[in-house]
């Protein structure tokens, strides 16, 4: 991994790639649009992706590459989210920073495999 890409710089990126692909997703739904919002928080919100994070550790989807991406980036320093624990939102960091990771070294087949893993596909 490019160690000059700061872990925070790399979850900002992947924050953005992750809700670009899951309001991509909602999309299908042709649900309305405050529904639409109302449901992406359901994979957005850092309680969510905390959890998808756990799941993905638990069952060994994720390779020691991803997992270490994940652990430089929940250990970085950063400021807690007001509306969630601190474990919690690092979490969530590691997962975008992941996201973001593989977004800078283009590798967008393992991004769709991750999202469909965590919507369910």
């Amino acid at each position: 991994m490019n160690k000059q890409i700061n872990s925070l710089s790399l979850a900002y990126l992947g924050d953005a790639v992750y809700e670009l692909y899951i309001r991509t997703y909602l999309l299908d739904s042709n649900k309305k649009v405050g529904d639409l919002q109302k449901e992406a928080i359901n994979y957005v919100s850092a309680k969510a992706q905390s959890s998808f994070l756990d799941k993905m550790i638990e069952n060994n989807f994720l390779n020691e590459e991803e997992i270490n991406i994940v652990k430089r980036a929940r250990n970085h320093k950063s400021h807690s989210n007001k509306s969630t624990d601190i474990i919690t939102y690092k979490k969530s960091t590691g997962l975008e920073a992941l996201i973001g990771y593989l977004k800078i070294t283009n590798n967008n087949n393992r991004i769709k495999e991750i999202m469909k893993y965590i919507v369910g596909d």
